[in-house]
């Protein structure tokens, strides 16, 4: 199996493995790095909204369907509608998490996580961030520009991709939450590395998405080739 990691595997598990060294082996606050997952959903939104952009700066429209009905609309609608949607995800999570935290002691408000989060972050946080930050770009943006995807992706496609991650992040956070409210961080941490390795280079769900959405972007792509003629 080892033999088949690309690079952005191995980056994938050095990413995910250094906040369990920080933890076990430096003792970095488990809290800390719980609020850098909770962040995590903030950098993969942005990374979507990055490639939805590239691809709107060549295809311009996309399909939109609604109810069954298809219109072409530009992918600036697609973005602001993923920001939207998203948007409110990621408030679900805030929340929980902002409430863990009161419930341990240390009063967080929604609105305190959103504005006031660097304050929460020590040396080691940052670290971790800016490694998460390298680590999805690479992923996200290195394939898709250099094979050609964002050429002809499918603007729905793209947006929705990240939602699975997200709803196993919200679930995560979810358990995290009340594992924190017992101060077992430290075994979090661990489970939530190894989990996160396991879908992201043994499972590859992310392409297992991209396969099954395969053929609606090119039944998309045709639709808007014979739109325009």
């Amino acid at each position: 199996m080892w033999k088949n990691l690309s690079a952005a595997d191995l980056f994938a598990i050095a990413a995910n493995l250094l906040p369990v060294y920080g933890v076990w082996a430096l003792g970095w606050n488990p809290r800390e790095i719980f609020l850098i997952y909770c962040l995590e959903s903030l950098i993969i939104g942005f990374f979507t909204l990055v490639k939805m952009g590239i691809t709107t700066s060549v295809k311009k429209k996309d399909v939109w369907e609604n109810n069954g009905s298809k219109t072409i609309v530009h992918g600036t609608f697609f973005m602001f509608f993923f920001l939207i949607h998203y948007g409110f995800f990621m408030i679900i999570q805030i929340f929980i998490f902002s409430k863990s935290m009161s419930l341990s002691g240390k009063e967080m408000s929604v609105w305190d996580f959103l504005f006031h989060w660097p304050q929460y972050l020590g040396t080691e946080g940052y670290v971790v961030l800016g490694i998460f930050i390298l680590a999805y770009g690479y992923k996200n943006l290195s394939g898709f520009i250099l094979s050609g995807e964002y050429k002809t992706a499918v603007l729905s496609s793209i947006m929705f991709e990240p939602y699975i991650r997200v709803f196993i992040q919200q679930i995560t956070v979810i358990l995290g939450s009340f594992v924190l409210l017992f101060n077992g961080g430290k075994v979090f941490i661990l489970l939530f590395a190894f989990i996160r390795i396991y879908f992201e280079v043994i499972l590859k769900y992310d392409v297992r998405i991209k396969e099954a959405l395969k053929a609606k972007s090119n039944e998309s792509n045709k639709k808007i080739a014979d739109a325009e003629n």
